[in-house]
């Protein structure tokens, strides 16, 4: 998807927040890390689990010495036991985390629908699109609500906030309105706002769908976070699909201040060579393209960027803000984007 930021219709005081607090990381959560990308709505219960854990260990580093209370008070399939024990709570040091905002994609969930019904394409006029607009809701807002039970269950306060149901809509595809003040207030409360790509209301064309890569760079110009981490199922960018022989990693990319990009490490040999970038069949929001387009342009609001493999060392040292601001580690294994005058 093509995105050119255009300045949001009646922009105030109410929806560019000033935060109490700075923002230390932005995460995304890529939709193919934490669910399984051939099964239809189905989620990878074990990589999103040791995500919620890591993401406990970098948010709330104190935390380790004490014992661990949910926050998660529903129903689970496997118990028919939803009481916390609230005695437990009496005993606890507040342990607020530091202030993190996690925006996730669909992976195996909305995509199907939206491709289906030609949600992304808009017509609310026809019946399959608006039925598919339904559809694409209930699968992205079920997804929004697991990963939220996974990180409540590592007593990180997290809040499902979707881009519909905040009011944010677009022209064209590109943003016309988002109220960024809930976002704000969320965030200043010691809540971790967790956000999501979600099928939203086109000014022009009716609807589509408004992904979680664009909203992570909306969310950078405006709330200007340290550093922004993408948690993704490879290791980084290659320079074509990781699965083809001779798959690069590339290390390290250069962002211009037209925002044109380069590689900078490893340096190749054949620089003809070009990066070769595929997009899935279902996939309605551009892939990997989308990905290296937005992150290119927030590196060039000087926002480090890291693509890292979601589960491993390299991620957790990502999010910790390790990387920052030197050379990249020869065993750090991921993609640093980042502005270079």
């Amino acid at each position: 998807m093509d995105y050119q930021q255009k300045p949001v219709m009646g922009y105030n005081e109410l929806n560019h927040p000033c935060l109490n607090r700075p923002i230390r990381c932005i995460v995304k959560l890529g939709g193919a890390a934490i669910t399984c990308k051939n099964e239809i709505e189905k989620i990878n219960e074990e990589d999103l689990q040791i995500v919620a854990s890591q993401l406990k260990e970098v948010m709330m580093p104190g935390s380790s010495s004490s014992k661990s209370i949910g926050m998660d008070w529903s129903k689970r399939v496997e118990s028919s036991d939803i009481s916390p024990n609230v005695d437990e709570f009496g005993d606890q040091d507040l342990i607020e985390p530091s202030n993190f905002i996690v925006v996730h994609g669909a992976g195996s969930f909305g995509h199907f629908q939206a491709s289906k019904s030609g949600v992304h394409k808009g017509g609310l006029n026809h019946p399959l699109v608006k039925a598919g607009f339904v559809a694409t809701r209930i699968s992205v807002t079920n997804l929004n609500l697991e990963i939220v039970r996974a990180l409540a269950r590592e007593s990180l306060p997290a809040i499902g906030m979707s881009p519909f149901s905040c009011g944010w809509s677009t022209c064209e595809r590109n943003f016309s309105s988002a109220n960024l003040s809930a976002v704000a207030r969320t965030i200043d409360s010691s809540f971790i706002p967790v956000l999501h790509g979600d099928a939203v209301l086109d000014e022009s064309q009716g609807c589509t769908i408004l992904s979680g890569d664009v909203i992570i760079r909306y969310l950078a110009e405006h709330l200007r976070p340290a550093y922004v981490v993408f948690l993704t199922d490879v290791l980084g960018v290659y320079d074509r699909p990781p699965s083809e022989p001779g798959a690069l990693l590339l290390r390290e990319i250069a962002v211009k201040e037209d925002g044109s990009w380069s590689v900078l490490k490893p340096r190749q040999e054949d620089m003809s060579r070009r990066v070769e970038i595929t997009v899935a069949a279902h996939d309605t929001t551009g892939g990997m393209m989308t990905k290296i387009s937005e992150a290119a342009m927030i590196a060039k609001l000087r926002i480090d960027v890291y693509i890292v493999k979601a589960t491993t060392t390299h991620s957790v040292r990502a999010l910790r803000g390790e990387l920052r601001g030197g050379i990249v580690p020869e065993d750090w294994l991921g993609t640093l984007v980042r502005f270079s005058a």
